[in-house]
């Protein structure tokens, strides 16, 4: 008897099984399926990896005289193997079958229907039991994750979100152990119930196998065979959060546009999942936006991912399903943050998921990405989790204010007021100054020092760009006017014709400006010789209490006062120093300038 299999039965293995009773059949292998596995290896995808695995089995039957192997065909064009899913590699093998008077062998229920349609005869295969090493072997009672990587000792992870202890087993995974797990962890995930393959990428795939997510990854997207896998230990309610009942009112009549958010691994898919619980408990439609699919939801909430790769396209369904609520999760790029955005300003109610190291970075990934005053209207609530629990709710309102440390009138404009729920306390403040966006704290005293050298820097900016030198200083005198020192043969452009320049530069400004001659050796930049002790950036300047302007590449950057020493001392904990000690390694030029 012949038989000719497609890619279904060989990625799976169905059909070495299959075949394995049938001594003295012969086997028609399509060129053009062996194709079709070769360009899926050649792109590190699992799934091309399992065919070969299969196909060395098949070949080790036939060297045994069980089976005989013939190959049949030509080779297919590049467009045809791109164009597989569409039906191209299948069309080629039903061919091949036909033309053969062969048993189609397939798993593939539309191939069966195609091939019985035309006349083929066909062998239709069930999933089969394997006695592959299984993921959910290594996984213990309150295991959480799982890591293996070829030839090292496997790593588990156990405990509860901000709660995990790492254990290492005492064994050690071969390579080819390793493949044989993940070969038999695509199959499952091609064939059994609650189970799929999400993402098939070059070097990378990633698998839902019921409610473990898995994410296999070869060289060169990864040094070696590695295989990761994740799952929930334990699904919580709403009520097990123990929230403030002002919390719960919140979230049952005025939350729309929600975020969660905290560090990877702190339990926001576990508390989103009891949020969209809650929500569909009160009668509420709710879907999610997953890439992948992870999310432990129970079946009447619907779980959508990308539509042919795109998010966008996602949104547009989503709109025409008309629910009342939809959980964005691992929300990461600027497209994911418009959709978000598009939905809410929409009328659907939103809730986020957000990486982020405090609960106020949630609202500044959205800075730049939408219009400012937008912002109240898509987030009105953010939910910062921490080991497991909630550490900190913000909530946002627009207003017209005087920000907070300015106090002359004529500088209102529209503030972000971002509040801290419980206390109902201010925590910061987000306006534009000038062409920047500020996120100003407020829960703490601000010093007018740091408003006024904000404003100084501003001016500073837009002079140097006016006159085309870097040879300008600014004075903050009082909240409506400031000195501007430029050199003297830049006075009459920076003033203009009957003073046109400095009144623009005014109004735009928003600040009275008077204009005075720049002593030239107080705007001599000098090289900067700094010391690096006890995380500690040391800067010799030689001058004892004195003003000085940090500058790297010709930008300043901070004002800061010399020590009795002539020092000026930075901690390189401290998001300045932080950002200077990059500056350092990147090899940027840093100088100081003194002023008087």
């Amino acid at each position: 008897m012949e038989y000719v299999p497609d890619t279904s039965v060989i990625v799976d293995g169905r059909f070495t099984s299959f075949i394995s009773d049938k001594a003295g059949s012969r086997v028609i292998l399509a060129e053009a399926m062996l194709a079709e596995v070769e360009h899926q290896a050649n792109e590190g995808r699992s799934i091309g990896f399992a065919a070969l695995e299969e196909l060395k089995n098949l070949r080790k039957l036939a060297d045994d005289g069980i089976i005989y192997i013939d190959i049949y065909g030509n080779r297919p064009q590049d467009w045809q193997i791109r164009r597989a899913k569409s039906g191209e590699i299948d069309n080629i093998i039903r061919n091949i079958a036909l033309e053969n008077d062969a048993v189609l062998v397939t798993g593939d229920n539309i191939q069966r229907d195609i091939a019985m349609i035309k006349g083929i005869k066909v062998e239709y295969l069930n999933a089969i039991e394997k006695n592959t090493r299984n993921i959910e072997e290594f996984f213990g009672e309150n295991t959480t994750s799982v890591h293996l990587k070829a030839n090292m000792k496997p790593v588990v992870k156990n405990g509860y979100p901000g709660r995990n202890v790492l254990e290492e087993l005492d064994e050690i995974v071969s390579y080819d152990e390793l493949e044989n797990i993940a070969s038999n962890i695509v199959k499952r995930g091609k064939l059994e119930d609650e189970s799929f393959i999400e993402m098939d990428m070059y070097g990378a795939t990633v698998i839902q196998l019921k409610n473990i997510r898995i994410v296999i990854t070869r060289p060169p997207f990864s040094d070696s065979l590695e295989i990761t896998a994740v799952r929930p230990i334990k699904k919580l309610d709403i009520d097990d959060y123990n929230l403030d009942k002002r919390l719960i009112e919140r979230l049952e009549n005025k939350a729309s546009g929600i975020l969660v958010s905290g560090a990877p691994g702190a339990g926001k898919s576990t508390f989103v999942t009891a949020l969209a619980e809650f929500y569909a408990g009160k009668g509420k439609i709710v879907k999610t936006m997953e890439k992948p699919r992870d999310l432990q939801v129970s079946n009447k909430i619907t779980q959508y991912t990308s539509l042919e790769g795109d998010m966008e396209k996602t949104g547009d369904i989503l709109l025409l399903v008309r629910e009342d609520y939809t959980v964005f999760d691992e929300m990461r790029v600027t497209s994911d943050f418009k959709v978000y955005s598009d939905l809410r300003l929409a009328g659907v109610g939103m809730i986020g998921v957000v990486h982020a190291t405090k609960a106020l970075d949630a609202i500044q990934r959205f800075i730049g990405r939408v219009e400012l005053g937008l912002i109240p209207q898509i987030v009105d609530t953010v939910i910062y989790i921490e080991n497991g629990g909630i550490s900190q709710v913000l909530t946002t309102e627009y207003t017209v204010k005087i920000p907070a440390g300015m106090k002359q009138e004529d500088l209102a404009r529209p503030v972000i007021i971002v509040k801290d729920f419980l206390s109902n306390k201010p925590v910061s403040e987000i306006y534009s100054f000038g062409n920047e966006i500020v996120v100003v704290p407020v829960a703490q005293e601000i010093s007018g020092n740091a408003i006024y050298d904000l404003a100084s820097r501003k001016i500073e900016d837009e002079v140097k760009r006016f006159l085309n030198t870097d040879k300008v200083l600014v004075r903050i005198d009082d909240d409506t006017r400031a000195t501007v020192s430029v050199p003297e043969t830049k006075i009459p452009r920076l003033i203009g014709k009957k003073g046109e320049n400095i009144s623009n530069l005014e109004k735009q400004l928003n600040i009275k400006l008077d204009v005075e001659p720049l002593k030239e050796d107080l705007n001599e930049k000098q090289e900067a010789i700094i010391e690096i002790k006890n995380k500690t950036l040391y800067i010799d300047v030689g001058i004892k209490n004195k003003p000085v302007r940090l500058y790297v590449d010709g930008i300043m950057i901070m004002r800061a006062r010399t020590s009795a020493k002539g020092m000026v001392r930075i901690k390189i904990n401290s998001d300045t120093g932080s950002s200077l000690y990059k500056y350092i390694k990147d090899g940027k030029k840093i100088e100081y300038m003194v002023e008087e």
